[in-house]
């Protein structure tokens, strides 16, 4: 006779950590393992896409634990746009407790806008703090901050650098001229400069992701001819190309950690809102009052 084995048995091995299997072992036998598994499983799949609660401050994350926030920001992003430009305000809040310095924003960033050697948008910034022996690395991506005060749009000659009336920054590429007065003018260094470098420099042939144009600000900027970003000063704009597309910023749906939110400021129901309500929020030089747009959790 042929005993067909329950499902919740099959493939023991996958679903438990060494520590869970020894532990059911030795305390009720096969019965125990297989209502491990189940526990553990389920636990897993429950926590997939969820924030899980920050190990230093337990209490004030933990109601957004058992959410999917991706989902959530969508769901903030939709009903931002279905507003007035002007009502909204687009703002951004990193967890520096679950950003772990992987750069997959900063790769994510760099594929989605197509930007050239030298040219970064979001760099991580990576710290020692504390005291030896008791010291700890900490983590600090830094995009544009788009400031509600922002000091590189008064010393533009030729108002190429404005900001919209959803608070982001932006750079009219056809009006620049290269004078880079903006970039010193940033307190957070959040510009650099197209010289016009291309990863397959000194080699026989372009690369064809090189010639693939740009889709910031919704229009497309090709390397080469007029519409060209070449010779310009460039930055962070919170991917507006796909927030107006009904989709969240690259670096938000690519943080391995779920350590970047996005949202509208105004909206008191969106997820941003609950975030920079917390004690444990800070900008970054905010004695300067450029009003930055983008929030830390520390």
């Amino acid at each position: 006779m042929t005993v067909e084995k329950p499902p919740e048995a099959v493939h023991l091995g996958r679903m438990l950590s060494r520590r869970s299997l020894l532990a059911a072992l030795g305390v009720g036998g096969p019965a125990a393992l297989v209502a491990a598994a189940i526990a553990e499983a389920g636990s897993a799949e429950a926590s997939d896409t969820a924030v899980r609660p920050s190990p230093r401050f337990p209490s004030l994350v933990s109601p957004l634990a058992q959410e999917n926030l991706l989902l959530r920001m969508q769901d903030d992003l939709k009903r931002a746009m279905a507003k007035p430009i002007e009502q909204r305000r687009w703002i951004m809040v990193i967890d520096q407790e679950k950003c772990v310095g992987c750069s997959a924003c900063t790769i994510a960033c760099i594929a989605e806008n197509h930007l050239p050697p030298g040219v970064v948008y979001r760099p991580v910034i990576d710290e020692e703090i504390g005291e030896y022996p008791n010291v700890r690395r900490r983590f600090l991506p830094r995009p544009c901050m788009q400031c509600a005060d922002p000091p590189c749009v008064p010393v533009c000659p030729v108002d190429a650098t404005y900001k919209r009336p959803d608070g982001v920054v932006e750079i009219d590429y056809k009006r620049c001229i290269g004078c880079r007065y903006c970039v010193p003018a940033c307190p957070y260094g959040a510009r650099t400069f197209d010289f016009g470098a291309n990863y397959s420099d000194d080699t026989p042939a372009k690369a064809s992701y090189e010639l693939i144009p740009s889709p910031e600000y919704g229009k497309s900027w090709e390397r080469e001819g007029e519409r060209s970003p070449i010779g310009n000063v460039r930055k962070c704009q919170f991917c507006v190309h796909r927030t107006e597309a009904g989709m969240l910023p690259a670096c938000v749906t690519t943080c391995i950690g779920h350590a970047t939110y996005f949202g509208d400021k105004n909206d008191e129901n969106s997820l941003v809102s609950e975030l920079i309500s917390s004690p444990r929020v800070m900008r970054l030089l905010e004695e300067l009052g450029t009003e930055p747009g983008v929030y830390y959790l520390m």
